[in-house]
């Protein structure tokens, strides 16, 4: 089969389409929920559970963004490494952020135990690859390090041992950690949709926000309002919570300018043999490296899913294209035995950073917020869309871990949502990567 520049998650489920984009806008809603994705349906679904009326609003088709265009990896941990969480944050924040990214992954089992969504949900376990001997220098480190700070364990695989994780013959090393899971996001995306509707959620396609503003005084009726205006229709809700992710707007101007958007592109191959596929990754590790311009991949039904950030600039045509063929190559020099395996599909999703690399959740002009996900989306969105929908609920917004610390713009100002620098920071990335 030729190149297809298609999400090959897409081709194994029917994914949820133009229905809702026929579905009434209701009036009034006590929530409205923007951003169909993980984050948006996870808290969707929380609060119908609860009784309260919702609406999703999605831009486009419901799970149409980077929640079914990710490589399915539920990961533990943070994006920056937990040793320079607790320097930043100190011991006891940095415990409870861990504790919340194990709790993420246990959120998305039990949801998918409770709704019965056939994800291929697993706990494969990841594989951390020292991509230079250096890197390896301080695995030993990192294993006491997370069993006397989080009491967690990984565990190393020497170098002469990497065979039994890993068919490569370029990495030194690696760490793994057991508790990290893997599914196809698709079909999770679309059975956590289901759910949401199960639940008791309106969900809404190409019902993109064009305008949101709030009441300038309280209603004695029941307090402050929104007034949402959008594509096809207006609805007024007593709260807002805002999950776009890379995808966040200029209705939302404030939360823009403090998250860039960043591409990430994945190739999947044709469907390999049994004993090509176990030579490449005889565990079926969620693996991923250890450069600064990194390199992540797994196994999906004997295909070999690769991605990257090959392009920084969020997807289009020409992005994938470029991409496909850097990742290819990036492919091959993990796999040489995969140089004449065919390239099937390829496609690009936009991932949300902070200038902190850090999730963040909160208030902010009343409206509440979880952004920031930094490549750990699949999980982490999952378990904050329920418990921002909780501490909501509760009042107690501030107390949730990852509100407990300042959510960063740019330095200086000098970003208004158009992320001008990206070339700059790509090939950043890539002089350090040369440099170490």
């Amino acid at each position: 089969m030729p190149l297809q520049q298609q999400i090959y998650w897409h081709t194994t489920v029917n994914m949820p389409g133009e229905e809702h984009a026929a579905t009434p806008l209701p009036s009034k809603v006590e929530v409205a929920v923007i951003g169909g994705g993980f984050t948006g349906l996870s808290a969707a679904r929380a609060l119908a559970k609860r009784n309260l009326k919702v609406a999703v609003l999605e831009a486009n088709t419901i799970g149409w963004g980077a929640s079914s265009r990710n490589g399915g990896m539920t990961l533990t941990g943070l994006k920056p490494s937990m040793q320079s969480v607790i320097k930043k944050y100190g011991r006891d924040l940095a415990k409870q952020l861990f504790q919340v990214s194990l709790d993420s992954v246990d959120t998305v089992e039990q949801v998918v135990k409770e709704e019965n969504i056939d994800c291929g949900f697993k706990r494969y376990g990841h594989l951390y690859v020292a991509s230079k001997p250096h890197h390896f220098d301080t695995f030993y480190d990192e294993v006491d390090f997370m069993a006397k700070e989080f009491d967690h364990k990984v565990r190393v695989v020497p170098p002469n041992e990497l065979r039994g994780e890993i068919g490569s013959a370029i990495y030194h090393g690696g760490i793994v950690d057991e508790v990290s899971g893997g599914l196809n996001p698709a079909q999770y995306v679309a059975g956590l949709a289901r759910a949401a509707e199960k639940a008791g959620a309106s969900l809404h396609a190409r019902a993109r926000v064009n305008s949101l503003t709030r009441a300038s005084s309280p209603l004695s009726a029941g307090g402050t309002r929104f007034f949402i205006q959008t594509e096809r229709g207006n609805v007024e809700a007593e709260s807002v919570l805002v999950g776009t992710s890379g995808y966040t707007g200029n209705v939302t101007k404030r939360l823009q300018r403090k998250i860039i958007p960043i591409g990430s592109f994945i190739i999947a191959t044709e469907k390999l043999s049994d004993e090509l596929a176990n030579e490449l990754s005889p565990k079926n590790r969620m693996i991923f490296d250890s450069m600064h311009y990194l390199n992540y991949f797994r196994l999906w039904d004997n295909r070999m899913i690769f991605g990257g950030r090959a392009a920084f600039f969020p997807e289009n045509k020409n992005t994938i294209a470029r991409s496909a063929e850097i990742l290819r190559r990036e492919m091959i020099r993990v796999y040489p035995q995969l140089k004449e395996a065919k390239i099937e599909y390829a496609w690009g999703g936009t991932l949300d950073f902070a200038f902190d690399m850090m999730t963040h959740v909160g208030e902010m002009d009343g409206i509440y917020y979880s952004l920031g996900y930094a490549g750990h989306g699949v999980a982490m969105a999952s378990h904050l869309g329920k418990t921002v929908a909780e501490a909501m609920l509760n009042g107690n917004i501030k107390e949730h871990p990852f509100a407990q610390f300042d959510f960063p713009g740019a330095p200086l100002g000098l970003y208004n949502g158009f992320p001008w620098f990206l070339p700059i920071a790509g090939a950043w990335q890539k002089i350090l990567d040369w440099l170490e």
